[in-house]
């Protein structure tokens, strides 16, 4: 095995910095379209820099593609999630489930509290399934569309379901990165999410008022003729029925179930499918199935056809007809075809933080920030900080809650500072910001699903911003942290002379 020089702070700064002035020239130039391509180019090009210097420390080729490939296996879930999902996508919206959560969703959601009343309903479900992620393909998904409808910035829309879909991953015992956190601090799961409760209850609280400001001053979103439109469109379109709603309820009550996240989707797609054939084809005159059939309908049998439209809406573009733009932005899906982008960001993404965690390079900027922490607010916010680095830079949020988890555990226990403490850093960093950020593996994921670049939902995302810097707050403050004699405390009490005569 070739030995290497491990990587230095400064020589980490150099493919970062290189990175950022090229997603900062994609942005300029490319605008909404970065992450078509141009940011995928940007992390490869960033990853190729860091190698060159890690091959000049010694490092050989071999080793950096077994980092590389480490860190793309790490990824793997996430990107078969992903083709499931377009698939699920595609025959849910053939289906009619969708457009039955919006149809129905219209009726009952008003545009005054629907920024609020949207976060809370993604919150239950959250803490329940203990997914951001399902949460957002499936409830997330619908709100998207009735808040295009109600005329709602899809800003404000995604900001309030991310919002409520992150409570509930950050605070559901289902949850992975709920387990994950505090495995690496070394506390249980239940004081875990007690004493996340103290940070994460008012960010909540605080995300929840301003959307209902939001709401109650904002313009009068409401547009009776269009919502009008859109509810006769859908109507006209598909054969709705409450039954519909089975099939998301079946997927919920799955992953509810600790029944893993392919499988669940899997089924979910499949649901799709029955449901699509049940509810759209052959009842009545119209049959939406041979409307949207890829291949002519007079020259094959009616199963082919069904067949046909099934797979093109799993693969690839599906669009309800209609004149109206607003309804057919609606009404569209690409499948699995359609998730290909983010999955190339996704799998460049973890090129670069395969590279640039192998050569050592993320260890040695941190290592920089442990060597100069005093405080505790100072050493909760070098970790608030450490966490956001690494879903910047390694672009998968796993990393950045093992990562600094590893690395912290003994700042803190040297500190005499409570395991919970850093756990609750953890996610209230590391989990909730991961999504912020574009080439990251969950920015890619949401962008794809909510159909929303990172860049338009951040500001909006009021708990996932609000989240780092309660936790600093907290720890500044110093509410409910308790801390422990350590190894100098009582070395130098016994060392303290006596004061008997």
């Amino acid at each position: 095995m070739s030995k290497h020089k491990p990587g230095t702070a400064l020589q980490a700064l150099i493919p970062i910095s290189f990175l950022v002035v090229l997603l900062v020239l994609n942005v300029t130039f490319f605008k909404d379209d970065a992450s078509y391509g141009p940011n995928q180019i940007a992390l490869l090009m960033a990853a190729a820099l860091g190698s060159l210097l890690a091959i000049r420390n010694g490092m050989a080729w071999h080793q950096i593609l077994k980092g590389i490939l480490t860190s793309i296996n790490h990824a793997m879930p996430s990107i078969l999630i992903l083709l499931l999902i377009g698939a699920l996508a595609g025959t849910w919206l053939l289906s009619g489930i969708v457009p039955a959560m919006i149809y129905y969703g219209l009726n009952i959601l008003t545009p005054k509290v629907f920024l609020f009343a949207a976060t809370i309903v993604c919150m239950i479900v959250s803490l329940a399934t203990g997914s951001s992620w399902s949460t957002a393909a499936t409830v997330g998904v619908a709100l998207m569309g009735i808040g295009k409808a109600l005329g709602i910035h899809e800003g404000l829309v995604a900001g309030a379901v991310i919002s409520g879909a992150y409570f509930g991953d950050k605070m559901s015992p289902l949850s992975d990165t709920t387990n994950l956190a505090p495995a690496m601090a070394g506390t249980d799961l239940f004081t875990h999410i007690r004493y996340m409760l103290i940070t994460t209850i008012p960010s909540i609280s605080i995300a929840l008022l301003l959307f209902l400001i939001l709401g109650f001053t904002g313009n009068d979103f409401s547009n009776a003729e269009t919502i009008g439109k859109v509810q006769q469109t859908i109507k006209q379109t598909f054969n709705l029925s409450p039954f519909l709603f089975l099939v998301p309820a079946v997927v919920i009550y799955l992953i509810v179930k600790k029944v893993d996240a392919l499988p669940a989707l899997l089924v979910g797609v499949l649901l799709g499918v029955v449901a699509a054939v049940v509810f759209q084809g052959q009842l009545g005159e119209h049959d939406l199935l041979k409307t949207l059939s890829p291949v002519d309908v007079n020259k094959h049998s009616t199963w082919r056809v069904y067949y046909a439209t099934i797979v093109q809406a799993m693969y690839g573009d599906t669009q309800i007809p209609s004149d109206s733009p607003l309804v057919s932005g609606l009404l569209k899906s690409g499948g699995m075809m359609g998730m290909m982008f983010v999955i190339l960001l996704v799998i460049s993404a973890m090129v670069f933080g395969g590279v640039m965690e192998v050569a050592g390079f993320l260890q040695a900027l941190v290592s920089i920030i442990i060597k100069r922490i005093k405080r505790t607010a100072t050493l909760v916010a070098s970790t608030v900080g450490t966490c956001i680095f690494f879903n910047l830079t390694a672009s998968e949020q796993y990393v950045a809650i093992v990562v600094p988890g590893r690395m912290f555990a003994d700042a803190y226990r040297e500190k005499g500072l409570p395991p919970e403490l850093l756990s609750r850093t953890l996610e209230d960093s590391g989990t909730v910001t991961s999504v912020l950020i574009p080439w990251n593996s969950c920015g890619a994921y949401h962008r794809g699903i909510l159909g929303v670049d990172p860049t338009t939902y951040l500001p909006y995302c009021f708990f996932n911003l609000i989240s780092p810097f309660m936790s600093i707050l907290v720890a500044a403050v110093g509410y409910k942290i308790v801390k422990k004699p350590t190894e100098a405390d009582r070395s130098h009490h016994n060392q303290e002379p006596s004061t008997l005569s």
